[in-house]
């Protein structure tokens, strides 16, 4: 991991968070306990604060930023697959947000929703909790049923488990050339 002061202001990492070694992160950024943020994802908190709630994975080549007035959020146990883009939004409790979706400026997902691979959030709309949230512009298309909503949970059990698992297991390699 690569980590910078920006204006005097760290990043405070929990050390029980799980960071790659290529993941970088600037400035306003609080990660908490459990976190784990996989290969490739940039958090810069240059322009406003970032958090990211306790027992979250942030996945590969993800980007997280805010802009002035619009800090970015997520809540905790959220999951944040590949190549996502965050932008000054919050992000709910035990929400999943699908691969390469894009939430803007002003964006606010409630709890134990399901956002599709692809979908953009545009600037400022609510999503109530509980929602499957899909397209572009991204619109809510019904509401999740119990067992979906505890898959949704069962996915950041299940990112907390692999991060152990990297821990305990990952070795770098050393190739002679």
């Amino acid at each position: 991991m690569k980590s910078y002061t920006y204006k005097n202001i760290s990043p405070q990492i929990h050390p029980d968070a799980y960071v790659f070694d290529d993941v970088v992160i600037v400035g306003d950024v609080v990660i908490e306990k459990n976190v784990s943020i996989w290969p490739g994802v940039t958090i810069r908190g240059d322009k406003e604060k970032i958090i990211i709630r306790e027992g979250s994975n942030i996945q590969e080549h993800s980007v997280l930023h805010a802009d002035p007035g619009f800090p970015l959020t997520i809540e905790p146990n959220a999951t944040i697959g590949h190549g996502v883009v965050l932008h000054g939004c919050t992000v709910g409790a035990h929400t999943v947000v699908g691969i390469r979706a894009v939430l803007l400026n002003g964006v606010r997902v409630s709890e134990n929703c399901l956002i599709t691979a692809g979908s953009i959030l545009s600037a400022g709309p609510r999503f109530p909790a509980g929602s499957l949230i899909a397209g572009t512009p991204a619109k809510v298309l019904m509401a999740l049923s119990e067992s979906d909503i505890q898959n949704l949970k069962d996915t950041a059990i299940e990112y907390q488990d692999l991060a152990q698992e990297y821990r305990a297991h990952l070795v770098p390699c050393i190739h002679d050339r």
